[in-house]
């Protein structure tokens, strides 16, 4: 089970699912984008440590779900990303991944029509 979290163009991996993915699944530190060890980067705030807004994240989701699609063989549990020290609200988020293929485990409502 690849771990999919919320990171920093930096790859400074210190607090919250990217401490996580540093410490338990082998995310190397610096590294802010895409996959190292057990894990996936996508990023959700700069290399300054501040928000990025949606349209960006947006477009480092869609490089993720490719990713998902081209590596039917691998699992991936998806962290809800942008929701915790990024700030941003579930409901902001969740459409990013309406399109997420099967082998992508996403937060209990993410893939439902519920709402937050």
């Amino acid at each position: 089970m690849i771990f999919v979290f919320g990171s920093n163009l930096a790859g400074r991996h210190g607090k919250g699912a990217a401490c996580c993915a540093k410490n338990s699944h082998g995310a190397e530190y610096g590294v802010g984008v895409g996959r190292t060890g057990n894990a996936y980067a996508i990023p959700t705030k700069d290399e300054r440590i501040k928000t990025l807004p949606l349209p960006r994240i947006a477009k480092y989701v869609s490089d993720f779900l490719d990713y998902a699609r081209a590596h039917p063989e691998l699992e991936f549990e998806v962290t809800k990303i942008g929701c915790g020290l990024a700030g941003y609200r579930e409901h902001e988020i969740k459409p990013m991944f309406e399109d997420a293929p099967m082998n992508c485990h996403l937060p209990d409502w993410w893939r439902s029509n519920e709402k937050a």
